[in-house]
């Protein structure tokens, strides 16, 4: 089963590549728009300039008509280059911008939390061996399950805020 799941993981990191470099996402915009307009100036017989302009016009979906394909390569081509965009290049992009503008600014770093952890470990330590000393018994803590993990008491709202943290790059 993981074999034939392999190519659609290929898929899906290739994708989250593009996603997350601008630059990538621009200039493979760029190139898809060069290699249309190249593909359609041979498939219907139009200038390089016109090519490229019908390639910009189709591909965000404006199409105002003043060049349209008549043969079934263009038409092809033109079904392509719409369904390319639509589907993928507008989504990633979208979906781009929209992850850098929901980052969480305050959110702690691993090594952050990671410096937290250790602290209150050390701060744990200390206080058993003060309690130790005074002959009081510190009560061990108990264990918790995370607020996003299945099953948890935690209210909805209150897991799927923990849930939608993401770590940043």
């Amino acid at each position: 089963m993981d074999v034939l799941l392999l190519p659609f993981r290929w898929i899906y990191r290739g994708l989250v590549w593009f996603a997350n470099s601008p630059r990538t996402l621009i200039g493979s915009y760029l190139l898809m728009i060069v290699v249309a307009g190249i593909l359609y100036s041979h498939a219907e017989h139009k200038s390089a300039a016109d090519s490229v302009w019908w390639a910009v016009v189709t591909a965000s979906t404006v199409g105002y008509g003043d060049i349209s394909p008549t043969t079934f390569e263009g038409r092809f081509l033109a079904a392509l280059l719409i369904s390319t965009m639509v589907l993928l290049v507008i989504p990633l992009i979208t979906a781009h911008f929209a992850s850098r503008l929901i980052v969480d600014d305050d959110a702690f770093e691993h090594d952050e939390q990671e410096e937290l952890k250790a602290d209150v470990r050390r701060l744990r330590a200390l206080l058993e061996e003060m309690a130790a000393r005074q002959g009081i018994e510190v009560p061990e803590p108990e264990p918790r399950q995370p607020l996003n993990a299945p099953g948890s008491d935690a209210p909805l709202w209150q897991r799927s805020a923990r849930s939608r943290r993401r770590r940043r790059p």
